[in-house]
Parts: structure tokens; sequence; C-alpha cells
């Protein structure tokens, strides 16, 4: 109990700095937002998460990869749920994102109880939230209030988020874009302790040779797990093919993703260049040696991540189905 105390204090305490340090919608955020208006409606989702992870172990995964997703394009409103041509949700690059299900769950208890009142925004955040707690991650008391994005188009996507292939400099200019440091950058990527990725997301690291056999051509990568990964993933796996982030610890939010990128077993090349650069790895190499301190970093770069070009008032609306925009 104590150190989840500590956690709160540090998210109201870093709260603080987040109005002073983003524009002034963030201000618009508040904790117990929906005390009044709807006073369940943390523990509806919280259920809804628990209920949907207990069934599907790679449930706080793609919650997770979710909002990241949703955050870095538009801001934090929702935008990537709408469904339709040309919404972002039907870019390519979000075509194996997962966990809508459980967002769409939570909405339509929400809507029974408390009709109108909480945002699609707001449950991605509290959603992820809890996925981290769920497997195992620190317990962070995060501020509500966010409204529902109108505006969701695929052409915004591709220039907002970060591909697997990304140098060091390419994250760092699209994190800095977003009001997110480098520290920060090590910090979330360590959301890659749990989920999985699909064989096209580091089918680079290897080639074909002239048997139709994949062939190591990354040497940053460990020679043992290179072999699994080409054994999970061969010449002409399904594309619906998926593999742990975490070959140690899969469904457990923890420090291990460090130590797996220092053994040189990054899923992705974005997470193995992390140790490629010096600006990176001292802070990789810190998070691998204290989980405690990776855990009280990580609340507070979640509660920045999550304030991402926050809406609120006329600028967004309340959806009454997270798939759609209201008419």
């Amino acid at each position: 109990m104590a150190k989840t105390a500590s956690f709160n204090y540090t998210c109201k305490s870093f709260l603080v700095f987040l109005a002073l340090s983003f524009p002034a919608t963030t201000v618009a955020l508040s904790f117990g937002f929906y005390a009044a208006t709807c006073p369940a409606a943390e523990l509806m989702v919280r259920n809804t998460v628990r209920s949907a992870s207990s069934v599907d172990p790679t449930v706080p995964g793609k919650l997770l990869r979710l909002l990241f997703h949703d955050c870095f394009v538009e801001g934090c409103d929702a935008s990537v749920l709408v469904e339709g041509n040309g919404t972002e949700r039907s870019d390519p690059a979000n075509k194996s994102l997962g966990g809508f299900e459980v967002i769409d769950s939570a909405k339509r208890t929400l809507e029974i109880f408390c009709p109108g009142t909480v945002s699609c925004a707001d449950i991605v955040v509290l959603a992820a939230r809890d996925a981290v707690e769920f497997t195992g991650g620190p317990s962070v008391e995060v501020p509500t209030g966010r409204r529902d994005g109108k505006i969701s188009a695929a052409s915004n996507v591709r220039p907002n988020i970060a591909d697997t292939s990304f140098s060091v400099n390419q994250m760092m200019n699209l994190f800095s874009s977003k009001g997110l440091s480098v520290d920060d950058l090590v910090i979330l990527s360590g959301a890659h302790t749990i989920g999985t990725s699909h064989c096209s997301a580091f089918s680079d690291r290897f080639r074909r040779n002239p048997n139709g056999q994949l062939t190591l051509i990354d040497a940053s990568l460990d020679g043992s797990y290179a072999d699994e990964l080409m054994r999970r993933c061969p010449a002409g796996a399904a594309t619906a093919a998926t593999v742990e982030n975490d070959p140690a610890t899969a469904f457990v939010f923890d420090n291990q993703y460090y130590r797996n990128i220092l053994s040189h077993k990054g899923l992705l090349q974005s997470d193995s260049v992390l140790i490629s650069d010096g600006r990176t790895r001292a802070r990789v190499e810190s998070f691998a040696n204290d989980q405690i301190g990776f855990f009280e970093n990580w609340a507070q770069s979640f509660l920045k991540l999550s304030s991402i070009g926050v809406k609120s008032g006329d600028e967004g609306e309340i959806r009454l189905s997270c798939s759609t925009v209201n008419v």
C-alpha cells in the first residue's frame, strides 16, 4: 500500500508540472472528474479490463499500444477508435491494433449507468492504466476529463507514429514533437515489456536466401534469439502470426525489457538501438537494475503521454458510441 500511495503522490505533484508545461487544455483534467456525475466510472472500466484480461492475457498489451497510437495522432481524443474509410483506424499502420472490443464493452456499460457522461478518450487512458496494473505494474492515479475528437484521418497517422526501423534520432524528434523528452522515450519504450508484435514488424532484421530460408542480417541481435524468431516466423508465415515482445516474462509488466535489450534480445530494431546511443543507453542500464525506479518514472511519463493534445469544451464531444462521432 505504501508504494501505491507514493506513486499517487508523485502523480498529483507532477500534474502541477504538466499544467505549467502543456497547453491550457491540460488544466481541464482533474482527479475524480466523474466523482459527482458517474462515481463508479473508473471501477467499471477496471472491471471490464480485468474480465477481458483474465480470458485473454494478450489484452493488456493491446490496450497499452492502443493508447500510444491514439495519443500520438491528434492527441488523446479516441480518434483511433472511429471506424470508416479514411479514418485513422483504417490506415495500414493501425491494422494490427487490438483491444477495441474491450473499450466498446466498457463504454456500453457506462452508457447504461451514466449515459452521455464518460468520454471514450478517458476510457482508453483508464484501460491502459489498468492494463499495466493488472499485469504487475505500478498503480497510477490519472486525471480525467478528456473529450472525444471529431476528426479522424488516415493521412495523420504515418507522420505521427514511430516505425520499428526508426533510429534514436528519428524517435527523439517524434517524441519531442509531442512534448516528450529523451527520458520519456526510454521509459515509455518499456511498454514493450508486455504485448506482442507481428512477424512483419521485425522482418527487416532477416533476409530470405535463394533457398527461401531466412538468414540473420542484423548483427546486433543475439544469435540464439534470432534462431527462435526465425522458427516462430519462418518465410511465408501467416500475416497474423505474432511473437511476444518480451521472451522472458511475456505477460508481466516489469523491467525485464531493459535486461532483454542489454542481452541483445530486443525484438524490434527500435528497441535494440536504445543501447547503441549514449543518450539512451545509460537509462536502459539504470532501469535494468532498478525496477522500482522504472515504475516511479513510468508513472510520470505515462501522465505526460496521456495528456498529449487533450481536448475540452467545444474542441470535442462525449461520443455515444466510441466507433462513430455523434451526428
